[in-house]
């Protein structure tokens, strides 16, 4: 389960940041292909790809959480 957050960065997450801005946008930051130090890129990449994968994998305990939640109030019917 270790490698399943760096293949999820690399294969889904890292491509749909790639393409999130038109290449002509005014961006909200500066993206890191700007910065001047390539060892602080590479670790502003790395920081991005372990925090994409801890949130997603809390992203799975969360729901599973409410889904084991749900089941012990006894009626998995919602409510109106």
């Amino acid at each position: 389960m270790t490698d399943f957050p760096r293949w999820l960065y690399v294969n889904y997450v890292k491509p749909r940041l790639g393409g999130l801005y038109p290449p002509d946008s005014e961006l909200p930051i500066p993206p890191m292909e700007s910065l001047q130090d390539a060892d602080l890129e590479l670790l502003c990449e790395r920081a991005v790809e372990f925090y994409a994968g801890r949130a997603f994998l809390l992203g799975l305990r969360t729901g599973a959480g409410l889904y084991a939640s749900q089941g012990s109030l006894g009626s998995t019917q919602p409510s109106i």
